[in-house]
């Protein structure tokens, strides 16, 4: 019988997709990654009933009904939000979620069953180190996503160009246009702009002389100026605010800021500072590719001071552009880092075992399905394979618990409504849209999903509402079926730029610098995604996929590098053969 399969995607396929995997074609790029997805897939199984969304997972409309619709999920994703929401909607479905991952050489994959196994939350999750290409070019939300994006520039302009590496607005944003065709359409208007010839950031850059003020007002102001004109984007986001030179030269350049005290690279510069940092670093480098010779490339290196000026420059420009608070050059140096690619057989391998763990869920094999980790050297054994038994349920799991609760440390004189609803709920606990009450004997109610009805509430401080030490939140998110005690613990002694912490978890801020284990701060380059093998530093081979009970919370976390979606194709041919439905989230 031809029972449904679905499949999820919101992305539209890019010229850099086109190395790691087998069902997009060079004739597809601008269009919808389900839509040819489907197609590609309807060649070799035409009997197949298959349906595509182009569309996010977050959407409301894929509610616990439309999961419970399906015998398995299978994830393909590309964030750890996303993650985290499909997780708990398949545990409230009670659905199989096979989660998946690759970073470089490695991988794996896991199956996550309600009460039976972990859940994708049982275990914290290490900070992402990368993310979609679209947050980085359009909506950056974190420091992270502006050093990432300077680090891309340097490339761009210094290096070795790579499409990955893209730093212009992302006119393709699939955000910006929800429509498929309008998504197409602006991709191929893109690559055409009409009659004019579009030329490589760093041809335009040569044709300037590096100009550094051109090439300033070109990131910083008409750039950002063209990202205003995408207001979709701007519905739900502070607005960013375009730098121009001059204007910034008339203002700043006469109040010479005094100097900072402690050590120069931990002092935070002004505005103006990071301009001129900027302008000295672009002409160093400028220099330094004009003594190579022709044609020739820098390679972008933490140790080398005008790389890491530029990168600081850059990144904190940005920041400033997007109102994040800036960093130190300390700060920035310890959170970049280097670049993995992905590589198309480790995804063909990954999809591979997908199916496999698929195959014995829906032939009723639940208990033999295996966390199985792809490596990058084999083991004792001679094995590249290495497949553990499933993990029980953690008993202290903020998610899949009987009845979850956290406790969560911060200033309630500081904390504003706002800062609870967006980085500690959403944020951090992953929640969508959510309804919290304080446990006051009145049931006041915090913040409500319905729009409007407390917006006022989100400048005032928790403290103002009589929240203090040992209250407690009932946060409820009725999308997910989830609901979660929050513990209030108020402290007034927070390390610096921390703005709470989960008891029992280390507090989210940037990691120390680390020698000599430049994989362990890598960004992975290729589908977007982070990811953060654990490698020895030294000369040898401590395989983490090798002792899974000591890295296991780890590598479950940390790599998160999309699958490929010819894994699509494979579960839809393993579901029809066993007349069953399937559903795939990319």
């Amino acid at each position: 019988t031809r029972t449904p399969k679905s499949k999820i995607d919101l992305d539209t396929i890019d010229v850099s997709n086109l190395n790691r995997q087998f069902l997009f074609q060079k004739k597809h790029v601008g269009k919808s990654k389900a839509q040819v997805a489907k197609e590609s897939a309807l060649q070799f199984c035409p009997s197949a009933n298959i349906t595509a969304y182009h569309d996010s997972i977050m959407n409301p409309d894929y509610n616990v009904e439309f999961f419970r619709k399906f015998m398995l999920v299978m994830n393909a994703l590309d964030n750890r939000a996303a993650r985290n929401h499909v997780n708990r909607m398949c545990l409230a479905a009670d659905i199989p979620l096979i989660e998946s991952g690759t970073a470089g050489y490695l991988g794996q994959v896991t199956v996550i069953k309600k009460g039976m196994t972990e859940c994708y939350e049982c275990q914290p999750k290490p900070t992402q180190k990368t993310f979609p290409g679209c947050t980085i070019r359009n909506t950056p939300s974190e420091p992270i996503h502006c050093i990432v994006w300077a680090k891309y520039l340097f490339n761009q302009l210094f290096g070795e160009e790579d499409a990955d590496q893209e730093v212009s607005p992302d006119t393709a944003d699939p955000e910006a246009a929800w429509n498929p065709e309008d998504t197409a359409a602006r991709a191929t208007a893109s690559e055409k702009d009409g009659d004019i010839k579009r030329v490589s950031t760093k041809e335009w850059a040569r044709s300037t002389g590096y100009d550094s003020v051109k090439l300033f007002n070109k990131l910083f102001k008409d750039d950002i100026m063209y990202l205003l004109t995408m207001d979709k984007l701007w519905k739900k986001r502070k607005a960013p605010i375009p730098l121009d030179w001059q204007q910034l030269e008339n203002s700043m350049r006469p109040q010479e800021e005094s100097p900072a005290s402690g050590l120069k690279d931990q002092q935070v510069l002004g505005v103006w500072g990071y301009c001129q940092l900027f302008q000295h670093s672009v002409e160093t480098l400028r220099l330094q590719l004009q003594e190579k010779g022709e044609g020739s490339e820098l390679v972008w290196d933490k140790d080398d001071p005008p790389a890491m000026d530029f990168v600081t420059a850059a990144a904190n420009l940005r920041m400033h552009i997007f109102s994040m608070n800036m960093k130190s050059r300390f700060d920035v140096k310890s959170m970049a880092g280097n670049i993995i690619p992905a590589i198309a057989t480790t995804n063909a391998v990954i999809a591979g075992l997908i199916v496999l763990e698929g195959l014995k869920i829906l032939s009723g094999e639940l208990e033999s399905c295996r966390t199985i980790f792809l490596n990058k050297c084999p083991n004792l054994r001679k094995k590249l394979l290495v497949p553990c038994i499933l993990d029980p349920p953690s008993a202290n799991c903020y998610v899949c618990a009987s009845k979850p609760e956290v406790t969560v440390k911060l200033n309630v004189q500081k904390t504003t409504v706002l800062s609870l609803q967006d980085r500690i709920l959403k944020e951090r606990f992953g929640m969508v849209a959510p309804d919290v009450q304080i446990e006051d004997g009145k049931g006041t109610i915090l913040i409500s999903s319905e729009e409007g009805e407390t917006e006022a509430n989100n400048n005032k401080f928790l403290g103002d509402f009589g929240i203090r030490n040992g209250s407690r939140l009932q946060a409820d998110d009725f999308l997910q079926d989830y609901t979660l005690l929050i513990n209030v613990l108020h402290t007034e002694e927070l390390e610096r730029d921390v703005e709470f912490e989960v008891v029992g978890e280390a507090p989210d801020k940037a990691p120390p610098p680390q020698n000599n284990q430049e994989e362990v701060n890598s960004i992975t380059n290729g589908n977007k995604d982070s990811a953060q093998p654990s490698t020895s530093s030294k000369g040898e081979h401590h395989c983490s996929f090798c002792v899974h009970k000591q890295k296991h919370e780890e590598l479950l976390g940390s790599i998160v590098e999309k699958v490929p979606t010819p894994l699509a194709s494979g579960a839809i041919v393993a579901s029809v053969k066993h007349s069953l439905q399937t559903f795939f989230v990319a």
